[in-house]
């Protein structure tokens, strides 16, 4: 039996619900029928079809895992499907959500533009003839990214050449509100550089000229990103957790 203090429809309620906050800036989609909860300090919502998870929340990790425990046990959220939650301890999902993976990660972001950093002008947008090039570097520098070219939720692919050859790239996935940077990949040979500083500046720089947020997700472990990304700038964090549920 699903138990909330509210249910909440459309985006406007939602986003009102959360403060605005810049998480739910970006991930309530525009124009999407989405529907969503409140309880217990927790707003969690059901995004609808389109890609990227079943189910998002903000607030109270406790609480968000018991909205979407219900959910599942209405058979409105089903096994497989991948909810973004609060940061939270594994632990604590025993007995209420069977979880087949756990990533850990933060959403960053920053309030205005990153400095300068040198070889940012080097940063130009891809198009379609640069899709091999693209898929190439993927391949070699990052091949478990979940941005790749021909994914819905890319908005665009920019990138740095040395020559004619594509040395580094990243995907704008911006949506809602808030500009979003995603899929930093940067040649094994040409790391060390400063690219991954010029592509996520000069990317967020571009990103600033239509949003008033950047933001940004990165692992908890890595360590030397989440450096780089405290230097640009992108010091507002929130801890997120990724659930994929145990398939049946």
């Amino acid at each position: 039996m699903l138990t909330t203090d509210q249910v909440l429809t459309g985006r406007a309620a939602l986003l009102e619900a959360t403060g605005h906050h810049p998480y739910a800036r970006h991930g309530l989609r525009r124009g999407s029928e989405v529907r969503g909860y409140r309880r217990g300090g927790a707003v969690a919502w059901l995004p609808g079809p389109g890609p990227g998870p079943t189910g998002n929340a903000v607030g109270s990790p406790d609480a968000a895992v018991t909205i979407f425990a219900d959910l599942v046990a209405a058979g409105v959220v089903h096994p497989g499907q991948w909810l973004h939650l609060p940061g939270l301890d594994p632990g604590s999902l025993a007995g209420r959500l069977a979880a087949a993976r756990v990533d850990q990660w933060e959403f960053r972001w920053a309030d205005a533009p990153p400095p300068d950093q040198t070889e940012q002008d080097r940063v130009v947008r891809l198009d379609e003839t640069d899709r091999p090039s693209l898929t190439e570097l993927i391949d070699v520098a990052f091949p478990t990214t979940t941005s790749r070219p021909g994914d819905p939720r890319i908005v665009d692919w920019y990138g740095i050449r040395d020559g004619d050859r594509l040395v580094a790239a990243g995907a704008d996935r911006s949506q809602g509100d808030i500009g979003f940077v995603a899929g930093l990949v940067v040649a094994p040979g040409h790391r060390g550089r400063g690219l991954g500083a010029a592509l996520t500046a000069g990317m967020a720089r571009r990103l600033f000229d239509r949003y008033d947020q950047v933001a940004l997700g990165v692992y908890t472990d890595n360590v030397g990103a989440i450096r780089l990304y405290e230097r640009l700038g992108f010091r507002h964090v929130v801890a997120r957790s990724s659930v994929r549920l145990v398939e049946d």
